[in-house]
């Protein structure tokens, strides 16, 4: 009798339950800038603040991509290695949740150098000098249909591209419909006009209404995947 009381006792588990409750309706995931620390960084927050407020009451969780967001330009090799820690990062992360969490619907940001790993991510380019082994393998094709939007903020082009290795900064194929890339006037990163002076505006996409603007396009792009729901 004790034995099948401290048996009754026991809790039950259910498994399935915990794993769906635990799933955001909304997972936003930000590649920070250079030197910003860990976190989404000033840009990311902004975002993630504004597509919060916009979506409200759908549940937002948030990735932060985990990658040393390196200033060693001059790294080479090195630095190109500190990029694809994001890559794998941020495609370990989407691959997770599209397994765990198949009705959640994702948004994809990055800032800078983070704009870099997101696109990267999402097309599976490998830098120059970068063996392909040692670069996570391209996301699977069915990914992108939870991924909702990609939001970039100054990608570098021209000279500011060049210290990456890789042949183009674009999102993959099947993100092209659903991204957004923001370079805001007189930033010479993603212009790539060399730069003569302090560049001011490549460090206001946080409090330029760019990311409120970006907010509002994955906002959009919510709707259009989930008719009807909150978002839209």
């Amino acid at each position: 009798m004790a034995t099948a009381l401290a048996a009754a006792a026991l809790p039950v588990i259910v498994p399935t339950a915990v794993s769906q409750q635990s799933c955001p309706d909304i997972d936003v995931v930000f590649a920070r800038g250079t030197a910003e620390p860990p976190g989404v960084g000033g840009v990311g927050q902004r975002f993630v603040d504004s597509l919060r407020a916009q979506t409200f009451p759908r549940t937002v969780g948030v990735h932060a991509v985990n990658y040393p967001a390196s200033s060693n330009f001059s790294g080479g090799t090195v630095f190109k290695m500190n990029v694809v820690d994001g890559v794998r990062d941020e495609s370990n992360h989407v691959r997770s949740v599209v397994s765990s969490c198949p009705n959640t619907k994702l948004v994809l940001g990055g800032y800078s150098q983070g704009a870099v790993v997101t696109a990267l991510a999402t097309s599976g380019v490998v830098p120059a000098g970068v063996a392909r082994g040692a670069a996570p393998l391209p996301l699977p094709a069915a990914v992108a249909d939870n991924v909702a939007a990609v939001v970039l903020f100054g990608t570098p082009a021209g000279w500011s591209a060049k210290k990456y290795g890789a042949a183009g900064i674009d999102v993959g194929a099947a993100y092209v419909s659903k991204a957004l890339e923001l370079c805001a006037p007189g930033d010479a990163v993603c212009s790539g006009t060399v730069p003569t002076e302090a560049n001011g505006p490549h460090h206001q996409y946080g409090v330029n209404g760019m990311a409120d603007r970006a907010a509002a396009f994955a906002v959009s792009r919510l709707a259009a995947l989930t008719p009807g729901s909150p978002a839209s």
